[in-house]
């Protein structure tokens, strides 16, 4: 019987795993990659103690890190994914892919989520180049162009918000007639001279040659086709939480996110903790992942010693 199952390899699952091993708990981590969403960026320029780190180099330092530490009291099941989890009289068991089994007292789901992707013509083909799915660490890149956002909800309006720190102008395309976005935020990135708005609308194509050139806008009760002339497009329409295996145990909200204490990150579910993106967390980026890790595993340490 372990002392902890940790779900997941990203920024949330490593800082976990880091502590739970210098704290000495009996542990397994579960992850089919590390890194998290991020791995694929070409420049995080917000993670704390490195001005720049391409997300595969965050990917190695995460397990090189976890690996320094791990020793004998952390076991690194790598390349396998938990497809269950329940509850059994003696604690918690996690049901791999691979047809493995882990059995512990306690439980931090840190599974992370996936981008929902824009699935137009050109989409695919101009990820990473010109297209990509993460304003906070890619931004930067484009200073003083010419850029798109996609959402009008409140991750489309902070990405736009963070973007006019750099870009020459932001355009954000949204489906609906009105913006989903917090009032307040709305009013403030309006005021921007940078800014426009573009309601009751919808990305049809991206174009380009080698990177992006343009992406084509329908109005969605006319039919009219625009092309925009921007070189950046960064989608933010919501995320997809991989937390289907814990439907069964934990409370999930409407959007299938883990719902948590933020005092604690403690769940629905006693002995059970969660971290990242795959929680109601209202802001997702790695360094709140791994600080709300850390937060779970501080108090799952206490919770183990007492059980």
């Amino acid at each position: 019987m372990n002392d902890l199952i940790i779900i997941g390899g990203g920024p949330a699952g490593v800082a976990a795993g880091v502590y739970a091993s210098r704290k000495r708990l009996k542990t397994v981590l579960v992850a089919e990659e590390f890194g998290g969403q991020s791995v694929v960026s070409e420049g995080i320029e917000n993670w704390i103690g490195t001005p720049v780190i391409s997300g595969e180099n965050l990917k190695k330092s995460l397990q090189k890190h976890l690996e320094t530490y791990a020793g004998e009291v952390l076991s690194i099941q790598e390349g396998s994914r938990v497809e269950h989890l329940e509850r059994f009289e003696e604690g918690f068991r996690a049901t791999t892919t691979k047809g493995d089994t882990f059995d512990a007292k306690a439980v931090l789901i840190a599974s992370g989520a996936a981008r929902r992707r824009l699935m137009v013509p050109g989409a695919d083909t101009f990820e990473h180049k010109g297209l990509t799915y993460c304003a906070s660490c890619d931004g930067p890149i484009f200073a003083g162009q010419d850029v798109a956002v996609v959402g009008g909800g409140n991750a489309g309006l902070e990405s736009a918000a963070q973007l006019l720190a750099y870009a020459k102008s932001v355009t954000l395309i949204h489906r609906h007639g009105e913006l989903k976005g917090d009032a307040i935020t709305v009013e403030k990135l309006i005021s921007n001279p940078k800014m426009h708005m573009i309601c009751n609308s919808e990305p049809v194509e991206v174009k380009g040659e080698k990177f992006v050139s343009g992406l084509v806008v329908k109005e969605r009760t006319t039919g009219a086709e625009t092309t925009l002339p921007v070189t950046g497009i960064f989608v933010e329409i919501g995320v997809v939480p991989n937390t289907s295996f814990a439907k069964d145990l934990v409370e999930l909200d409407a959007i299938g996110r883990v719902v948590t204490d933020p005092k604690n990150q403690h769940t629905s579910v006693e002995g059970v903790w969660a971290a990242g993106d795959c929680t109601d967390e209202l802001y997702h980026q790695n360094n709140i992942a791994a600080g709300d890790a850390v937060k779970a595993l501080e108090d799952i340490y206490l919770w183990v010693k007492m059980h």
